[in-house]
């Protein structure tokens, strides 16, 4: 049997700079993650306004339901008219995304922090989530750090997504896999589905 080498007591992650002051998280964990949280709260306004204040940048007509977690607001941007489903989960030690008209469903992961396994120490690794314009992430789904979903890209319920997407492609399954295309109708015109889109991958 081989000598484990793992050595979680050397842990250090004193390089991590949060973005705020001490009394400002503080702030957040103790009242202001709470009340986003809070099933007693049933306005998407107030929810809002409270991420707002501590450092969200928050489009028009962002809907978000009970349960929302964010960890770091101030590292979090939601464009016009996106929805965030009840109990996701938005793990954002490093910068998270997300464009307009983009579903987050409920129960959803965002992690944008892992381990180096071949450290001894379990060194920590960050990498953004970009989710753009007309993306959705399937309920239950994760999406892992570096990702990013280009426009129109679909998760289903349940993936999960440790490489990008690229924009209009469906993936699904664990790992995630391409399935097919996305086509959505052109709403002035029935008859018309969306271009076919380019095979460009954005690569982390």
């Amino acid at each position: 049997m081989k000598l484990n080498p793992v050595r979680l007591s050397t842990f250090r992650n004193t390089w991590y700079q949060p973005g705020r002051s001490a009394f400002v998280r503080a702030s957040w964990f103790l009242i202001g993650c709470p009340l986003v949280r809070s099933a007693l709260i049933p306005s998407s306004a107030l929810r809002s306004a409270v991420l707002k204040l501590f450092g969200t940048r928050i489009g028009v007509g962002v809907v978000l339901k009970p349960g929302v977690q964010v960890k770091y607001p101030w590292r979090l941007s939601i464009g016009d008219d996106s929805w965030i489903g009840e109990n996701c989960w938005i793990d954002n030690l490093a910068d998270v995304s997300i464009g307009r008209n983009v579903c987050i469903s409920q129960g959803a992961h965002l992690c944008t922090g892992n381990h180096d396994w071949s450290d001894p120490s379990f060194g920590l690794i960050l990498r953004s989530i970009t989710l753009n314009d007309g993306s959705w992430v399937g309920a239950q789904s994760f999406i892992g750090p570096g990702v990013e979903l280009g426009q129109c890209a679909v998760a289903t319920a349940g993936a999960v997504v440790t490489k990008s997407i690229p924009e209009y492609q469906i993936h699904s399954g664990n790992p995630a896999q391409f399935i097919r295309i996305r086509n959505i109708q052109d709403p002035a015109n029935p008859n018309r589905s969306s271009p076919t889109p380019s095979p460009t991958l954005v690569q982390h």
